[in-house]
């Protein structure tokens, strides 16, 4: 009896169930949402590949030495790296002496106290610091950008949705908003202060375009030109760096471990077929 009370409850929600959901897929038939500008007009990455992708990829380090200098002249005006030190770029082939110079001359020098009067004050920063923040605090940061928090960017490559494709397609994105979408949605007309850019979720992003033109930052002698694209590139593998510093690391341990287990399957196999070689099946 209890059993057969049960199967009645369990039917009674699945009926119930079902007809939520054929309801609300006759609803959504019937009469479908809205389009909307970000449904219309919102992109997809650009397809662009880098060094470290796939299983066997690995970063290039002048490629992340490069990205690290369009970060220090472009990008580290308005945002921060507060998850990665000085010493890290040791793993993007710097050298000691050349990180207690980079720190040094750091534009923002760290916050510190002033030991003799224990009042807030500031210092040159040393190789142990993370990058200190451009701005000394949130109200700093929206005061100086129209009321728009510039984000931290060490971990911005997983943070987004698409990775450094999408840090390269944001970049290399701003264009002129089109006329089609002023005219279907009168209301998604960008506002002042804001930029159209299809790679931004809500199409309007309040950041000007960090990268206007070819040669805004010099390369080294033997690099690359840099154009718009190589920069926005180079900048972008270096904050998919920053937010996995460890991947090549961890990409070898992966296929020592693929190799090793492929061994032990084929000790085992060779084990099964020893201890079952005079056994009738």
């Amino acid at each position: 009896m209890v059993r057969f009370f049960a199967a009645l409850v369990g039917l009674f929600f699945s009926v119930i169930l079902l007809g939520s959901f054929a309801m609300g897929a006759w609803s959504f038939i019937t009469d479908p949402p809205a389009k909307t500008a970000e449904h219309e007009f919102h992109l997809h990455p650009k397809k662009v590949s880098f060094a470290h992708d796939g299983p066997l990829g690995k970063y290039d380090h002048a490629q992340l030495q490069r990205g690290f200098q369009v970060y220090k002249e472009v990008c580290s005006s308005c945002h921060s790296l507060k998850l990665v030190s000085f010493r890290d770029l040791a793993g993007i082939g710097y050298n000691e002496g050349q990180i207690k110079t980079i720190a040094k001359d750091w534009a923002v020098e760290t916050p510190s106290i002033n030991p003799e009067t224990g009042e807030p004050a500031t210092r040159k920063s040393m190789p142990a610091d993370r990058f200190p923040s451009p701005y000394a605090n949130e109200t700093a940061a929206r005061a100086g950008n129209n009321n728009a928090l510039p984000p931290d960017l060490s971990l911005m490559t997983k943070a987004r949705h698409g990775g450094a494709p999408y840090i390269y397609s944001l970049m290399t994105g701003y264009q002129t908003q089109p006329a089609k979408l002023v005219k279907e949605f009168p209301d998604s007309k960008t506002g002042t202060g804001l930029h159209y850019n299809p790679y931004f979720a809500n199409l309007n992003i309040a950041m000007a375009p960090p990268l206007t033109a070819d040669g805004q930052v010099s390369y080294d002698q033997g690099g690359p030109k840099p154009t718009v694209d190589q920069m926005a590139k180079d900048v972008s593998a270096f904050l998919a760096w920053t937010a996995e510093p460890k991947q090549d690391t961890r990409k070898q341990a992966g296929i020592a471990a693929f190799f090793f287990l492929l061994m032990f399957l084929g000790l085992c196999w060779g084990a099964y077929q020893n201890v079952w070689s005079n056994k009738e099946h």
